[in-house]
């Protein structure tokens, strides 16, 4: 074992010996630090040849022999457990902590977080998943070492409890059956799915979304509907490259299969007053902008709406037959092609060079899409004179 490894053996160790509630009382007044140098000793002196000396600190055969055992372990060579030894592991140590039908969706987040192979949005999905599951458990750091030892890894457990800290109460994850798959236009899918149980969310939230086909990969993604009276909710998802989530969403899942929706989170795209609106959508940000859209259809109260969508083509608009069903004398909805010559003159152009012709200074603007299309929204909407408590963007999750 290199230096590393038998420090990082060491730690392990010691904190499987200190979450026993039987082995711990007799790390009282030890000094750890000494502890951790003298097996680290050991560890290097044995090479394999023989017994490393684990002091006794007062144990009595049997407990010496369960720490002996705690140190086989964590030197044995480590392969990834499955989901079901994971929770086997786990059940041994702290009876009914994790429920076994879940244990297979927390043992990939887990692994996936422990790797910090994503990037920054969907290491918040994992964490704003993980937490709750963090506070839906009732987790605290004697079961973290239990579960490291149990996945054979080493978690940033402080990041979780950060986000468990932030994350209310209530299921870490809502059980959802595809019921509907529609390949809307090259690249993208409406998928329309219904939970197992009702999905608490608000148009405008954001929710993390898991397949199986990628376990342990969440990605953020927005109703595209208001709550409706039975239950289901439509997504969008435009296949990124690179994106894995994505591109099994809409090229690989099916009807009859099961995702797993995270809890909802605000993005700062909640309605507010009753100001009238000026909604401006590209690509599959329409998403949240038409479940505002069908908020505002629910109590109308005299507020008048305009929505501009934007599009490369009158081919890249996707949604079309369901925009054109969004029949309300006070919404108004205006196409923008940024690459169609054939385009009217009023709905050539980007969604928000387009949306700043139908600009009136009282309205409330909210503003969704692609980061190139959002990169200088805000700078180009305060020129045109509205004022920046006015203006709504997605904004970033609060925790990192």
């Amino acid at each position: 074992m290199t230096e590393p490894e038998v420090r990082e053996a060491v730690a392990r160790w010691l904190s499987l010996v200190a979450a026993d509630a039987e082995l711990s009382p007799y790390l009282i007044g030890v000094d750890w630090d000494r502890l951790k140098a003298h097996l680290a000793r050991s560890l290097t002196t044995a090479r394999g040849r023989a017994e490393p000396e684990i002091p006794r600190l007062g144990w009595s055969e049997a407990q010496h022999r369960r720490a002996a055992d705690y140190l086989t372990g964590v030197l044995r060579p480590r392969r990834e457990p499955s989901a079901a030894s994971f929770w086997e592991a786990v059940e041994d140590r702290c009876p009914s902590l994790l429920p076994e039908r879940e244990a297979p969706l927390l043992h990939a987040a887990l692994h996936q977080l422990a790797r910090r192979a994503d990037d920054r949005p969907n290491r918040w999905a994992l964490l704003t998943v993980l937490g709750r599951a963090y506070r839906r458990y009732g987790l605290h750091p004697a079961h973290v070492a239990v579960i490291d030892d149990a996945l054979q890894t080493s978690v940033p457990w402080q990041k979780i409890e950060r986000a468990a800290a932030r994350m209310g109460d209530g299921p870490a994850w809502w059980p959802a059956e595809v019921i509907g798959h529609d390949r809307a236009c090259d690249g993208v899918a409406v998928l329309t799915v219904r939970p197992w149980r009702r999905l608490p969310y608000q148009p405008g939230q954001a929710v993390p979304v898991c397949t199986s086909r990628r376990p342990g990969r969440w990605r953020w993604l927005c109703p595209a509907n208001a709550p409706r009276p039975d239950g289901t909710v439509e997504l969008h998802v435009r296949a990124v490259r690179g994106g894995a989530v994505s591109t099994s969403l809409v090229h690989e899942v099916r009807p009859g299969e099961l995702l797993h929706l995270g809890p909802p989170v605000d993005t700062g795209l909640s309605l507010g007053d009753g100001r009238d609106l000026l909604l401006v959508a590209g690509g599959t940000g329409l998403a949240p902008l038409r479940a505002l859209v069908e908020q505002v259809a629910a109590d109308p109260g005299g507020r008048r709406v305009t929505l501009v969508v934007g599009a490369r083509s009158v081919e890249a608009l996707y949604d079309a037959v369901t925009l054109d069903k969004l029949r309300h004398d006070w919404l108004t909805t205006v196409p923008a092609f940024s690459h169609d010559e054939l385009a009217e003159p009023g709905e050539r152009g980007d969604a928000l060079t387009v949306a700043l012709d139908h600009l009136r200074l009282d309205h409330e603007v909210y503003v969704c899409g692609p980061p190139a299309m959002l990169a200088g929204s805000r700078l180009r909407l305060l020129a045109a004179g509205v004022p920046a408590e006015r203006i709504h963007l997605p904004e970033r999750i609060p925790w990192r």
